[in-house]
């Protein structure tokens, strides 16, 4: 098996497996598998999605402990809260309940997908105060087009003109303008017609990533499915790009409950398995994964994971983990750095 990931000025590295290990043009392609943990909150957090800014500060949701967004500038040890009202779980337009994911857009500005209250909240240039609701109605879940059930993971195209929201309850995925407010109507651009394994179909859509300078496509977990879709805009149906629909399993071409995934610029797929406990990578065109993160059992050493959830990467291909039942952001080296993938998730 081979495998192309980006690399400095334009190279390309293929990666090998040979014994469990990356290896390549430029040295040894891998991530250290044992973490380090980079954000762990005073009382337990569950975190959830995390996202690298172009600074390089780290944000990480904490799901359904303290309710808020934590933010780590870069080289920095001590967190803050960049959203939310700490341990104040609510519906006023600081509060946070069971927010699943993060975004900072170039100009400051950071929104939050807000599960349990079912819209999109935007934090404008990072204040916790100039809040408003830009997709959904707030604590009112349903499928009118105004609406969601319990919207999880979202990505944003290249100007940030548009977001692209799983709506996990109602088995698809919407569009809307940033620039929008609550109670505008949105545009479904794939699933919306009911929870099926099929390819005209989504199974509770979680991670969602879309890379348009690569690909005119979305890329999605169907978390209630174990499977992966490839969707181009604008298609009546997507492909299966890992994963058996409707079949859980723990070998290397099967997924139980996938939630996070990142594309790079060679459209390898780094996908988080949350209910095997570990990261997969799919090498572009193939659906044998290989494990470069997590042991498979769940555990609480530096070298396993336990529900994980979000993935990003920093601007060395660093790669960092919302471990939601250890309650930490795990951070994995990338060894002999030498290759970049999208951090952001344009």
């Amino acid at each position: 098996m081979s495998c192309h990931i980006d690399a400095p000025k334009n190279q390309v590295c293929k990666i090998v497996i040979e014994n469990k290990h990356l290896l390549g043009a430029f040295g040894d392609l891998r991530w250290n598998t044992t973490g380090i943990t980079v954000i762990n909150s005073p009382s337990n957090m569950g975190a959830s999605g995390v996202f690298v800014g172009f600074d390089g500060t780290l944000y990480s949701v904490d799901e359904n402990s303290n309710f808020v967004v934590w933010k780590l500038l870069k080289n920095a040890i001590n967190i803050t809260i960049a959203a939310g009202l700490y341990q104040s779980q609510g519906s006023n337009s600081s509060q946070l309940n069971y927010p699943n994911d993060v975004y900072v857009d170039r100009y400051g500005n950071l929104y939050v997908t807000d599960a349990y209250n079912h819209r999109i909240q935007k934090f404008s240039n990072g204040s916790t105060i100039n809040v408003q609701t830009v997709a959904g109605v707030t604590g009112s879940p349903s499928s009118a087009l105004n609406e969601f059930n319990t919207p999880r993971y979202f990505t944003f195209d290249a100007t940030e003109t548009y977001m692209y929201i799983s709506d996990y309850n109602c088995h698809r995925v919407m569009r809307y303008a940033t620039n929008s407010t609550g109670g505008t109507n949105g545009v479904i651009i794939t699933g919306g017609t009911g929870q099926y394994n099929q390819n005209t179909s989504l199974n509770g859509p979680w991670g969602i990533h879309y890379l348009p300078s690569i690909s005119n496509d979305l890329f999605i977990t169907n978390n209630g499915g174990h499977s992966v879709i490839r969707w181009t805009l604008g298609a009546t149906s997507g492909i299966f790009v890992a994963g058996t629909p409707g079949v859980a399993g723990s070998n290397s071409t099967l997924l139980n409950q996938p939630m996070g995934i990142k594309i790079d610029s060679y459209l390898n797929m780094f996908v988080v398995d949350s209910g095997n406990h570990r990261v997969q990578m799919f090498c572009a065109n193939n659906q044998t994964g290989i494990t470069i993160v997590g042991t498979g059992v769940a555990g609480s050493s530096a070298m396993q994971l336990n529900g994980p959830r979000g993935i990003a990467f920093d601007s060395a291909m660093n790669m960092y983990i919302g471990d939601f039942n250890n309650h930490r952001v795990q951070k994995f080296v990338k060894l002999n750095t030498v290759a970049t993938v999208a951090t952001r998730s344009e």
